[in-house]
């Protein structure tokens, strides 16, 4: 059985028989967990385990965890502050914030991996423009340079935890006012000014070779009638073809109001979202919607798809969660992110 392009999520903390049946379905690959799926380590390890036993290649199990206020596993974990504040770093001391991303880039990626977590959609390289209330403290700053260096340094930490980081939300989210949970924000600038501005951390990302990369729920006019995910402009030729990206594309949640524009009907939002380009459609919080994709999907396995997935499967040995505590590096990790930590964390559920 291949990877399907679906990802979809559970109910809650335990795996229901009708979950079972349905993730076997040919068209699922994937399973995001939420805050509702999280107890403990010990529960949601158990969990993921059943995950990954249910089939051959096992699905991709992801999970947001950039911390500060998206940070979905807590309890019993490292709380995480928001990666503006290695952005703060960097602007008196950017070799320490650069170590200090990286830093923390190995220990939100080996506390996942030690649960058996294949994905963390981090990090976030839209740019704090000031304007957008969704993305915020989650950029980790205004400049693109200095976005491009920080995310460079935190991929490099997961990588080193064998994790692929996955950027987001190409081609930017971080210089429109709207939400795209609730509205399908508009950005009104030339691909020029874009390819000088937000374009550019998913750009060096993409040169220092960044494995996945997430598609904004954002129309940008003037390049292209349809949001970023649904463009196979944006997607094929500009992505593909002008920045030369060989990883794989995700959609982000289809659920969201900025994705109504593709269609009524979640099958159509799936159909159009993997025609423009993506390899793995995310569909959250609406399980009768699902159900209505798998049965209206005709979507034949993609081989170049299918590559480019199996390749985000966690790497290397896992370490139990308290053999990781035990060791020297896990505690200085912890030390050192707790150096930098100069804002509260919230329990938003984004």
């Amino acid at each position: 059985m291949s990877l399907g392009p679906l990802m979809t999520d559970l109910q809650g903390t335990t795996l229901q028989p009708e979950e079972r049946e349905l993730l076997r379905h040919p068209l699922v690959g994937g399973v995001i967990l939420f805050t509702r799926n999280y107890g403990s380590p010990a529960q949601v390890a158990e969990l993921i385990g059943e995950l990954h036993a249910l089939r051959e290649p096992r699905l991709l199990v992801a999970v947001d965890q950039e911390g500060g206020r998206v940070q979905r596993f807590r309890e019993g974990l490292t709380r995480l502050p928001p990666v503006r504040e290695l952005g703060h770093v960097a602007d008196t001391d950017p070799e320490r914030a650069r170590r200090l991303a990286e830093t923390t880039g190995w220990l939100m990626a080996a506390e996942l991996r030690a649960l058996g977590v294949d994905l963390s959609f981090a990090p976030v390289v839209d740019l704090d423009r000031g304007l957008s209330s969704v993305i915020g403290d989650r950029a980790f700053h205004g400049e693109a340079e200095r976005v491009a260096d920080l995310a460079h340094a935190y991929m490099l930490g997961m990588r080193s935890a064998g994790m692929a980081a996955v950027a987001k939300h190409f081609p930017g989210h971080g210089s429109v006012a709207g939400d795209s949970h609730h509205e399908l924000p508009r950005d009104e600038r030339r691909l020029a000014d874009l390819r000088a501005e937000d374009l550019l951390p998913f750009e060096r990302m993409i040169h220092y070779g960044v494995p996945a990369l997430m598609a904004a729920h954002v129309v940008f006019p003037r390049v292209a009638p349809m949001p970023a995910g649904f463009s196979y402009n944006w997607l094929h030729e500009i992505l593909r073809v002008e920045l030369g990206f060989q990883g794989a594309v995700f959609s982000d949640d289809l659920s969201m109001e900025g994705a109504a524009i593709a269609g009524e009907r979640m099958s159509e939002r799936c159909r159009v979202a993997l025609e423009a380009g993506c390899d793995m459609v995310l569909v959250c919080n609406r399980r009768e919607a699902v159900l209505e994709s798998l049965q209206r999907l005709d979507q034949r396995p993609n081989p170049a798809s299918q590559l480019r997935l199996t390749r985000l499967h966690g790497r290397g040995a896992e370490l139990s969660l308290a053999d990781l505590r035990a060791g020297e590096r896990w505690r200085e990790a912890v030390k050192r992110v707790r150096s930098y930590e100069d804002s509260p964390l919230l329990d938003m559920d984004l």
